[in-house]
């Protein structure tokens, strides 16, 4: 038998769903009949599956030690960088600067050094993570940006907080702003593209047409451009929409792809000049609820910005 004692972080989620965090080798049918038997007690007892927990109850598991997994001698994340640029931190979030070339999520090719294992290391190491004693929960994103692209990422410290942002990610309350440098120079200097986007999955390519067609979601992109060149522009772009590759596929469905773009451009010349990969940065981030955030209100209005992007010049960034 095991028992867990529920904490914030565990707070408020099902019975079903929490045991299998606990015990994730148990199958699903297995839980449903050991629920039924009584080997599955909430306070000691009978819990149901769409029980509820709260902070300080008490899960009883009566079921094998084979359906947990044992805890390492060395968590994974131990073996990532401890490089991280911090934007901003609190009690409840971080904000990341994170560069090009970091995965966000571990993949089938890199699963130690991404920035959630950074940012788990640097909570561990800082005493605000101890995964034995979080049974369900570790520090994760709310959301996401290209290998290759830089910028700003949010992580939530803990569960209340990543339940929050997702919400209002989802119901569009928190503003982003790309900067990317483009081909060419743009007929309007201030416009809002519109258009429709299908993505290959097996590809992870996306295809952007000016018309409505079978398996594509529509996409908004307003934009400013910022500066311009001979034959390039620097562009501010913010987000309606949050598609994959939404900036660089659109910006190349109107004949200005992004500068280093190997995938929707022709970046031979650009790799010439020191651009590997595209000019694209997640570089401004406002919180704008219209609701409550609970315990996050006090973010409400405030803005943060990075001050070095590497492909904007100097007098932009005065």
């Amino acid at each position: 038998m095991k028992s867990f004692v529920i904490n914030q972080n565990d707070s408020g989620q099902r019975l079903d769903r929490f045991v299998l965090k606990c015990a994730p080798r148990l199958p699903h049918a297995l839980l449903y009949k050991y629920i039924r038997l009584k080997r599955i007690k909430i306070n000691g007892k009978r819990g149901k599956i769409n029980d509820r927990l709260q902070p300080g109850d008490t899960v009883e598991l009566y079921i094998n030690d084979d359906f947990f997994e044992t805890a390492p001698a060395v968590y994974d994340f131990m073996f990532a960088s401890k490089k991280l640029p911090v934007l901003y931190e609190d009690q409840n979030i971080l904000l990341i600067d994170k560069p090009e070339g970091l995965l966000v999520h571990p993949d089938d090719r890199e699963f130690r050094d991404t920035l959630i294992t950074r940012i788990q290391r640097y909570l561990y190491e800082k005493g605000e993570y101890d995964p034995a004693a979080e049974h369900s929960f570790a520090p994760a994103l709310a959301n996401r940006i290209d290998r290759n692209t830089g910028g700003i990422v949010i992580a939530a410290k803990n569960a209340a907080t990543l339940r929050v942002l997702n919400e209002k990610i989802k119901t569009r309350q928190l503003d982003k702003f790309y900067l990317c440098l483009v081909h060419g120079v743009l007929k309007q200097k201030s416009d809002t593209l519109t258009g429709w986007l299908y993505k290959d999955e097996t590809k992870n390519q996306v295809w952007v047409k000016a018309q409505p067609f079978p398996g594509a979601k529509e996409i908004r992109t307003r934009y400013q451009v910022k500066k311009e060149y001979t034959d390039r522009s620097l562009v501010e772009v913010e987000l309606l929409t949050g598609r994959t590759h939404q900036i660089r596929a659109q910006f190349a469905a109107i004949g200005h792809p992004l500068v280093g773009d190997g995938k929707y451009g022709k970046n031979a010349a650009d790799k010439k000049q020191g651009f590997t990969h595209q000019a694209l940065y997640s570089y401004r981030l406002r919180f704008s609820f219209t609701d409550d955030a609970e315990h996050l209100n006090y973010l409400n209005g405030r803005e943060f910005t990075v001050a070095n992007v590497w492909f904007a010049d100097q007098s932009f960034q005065s």
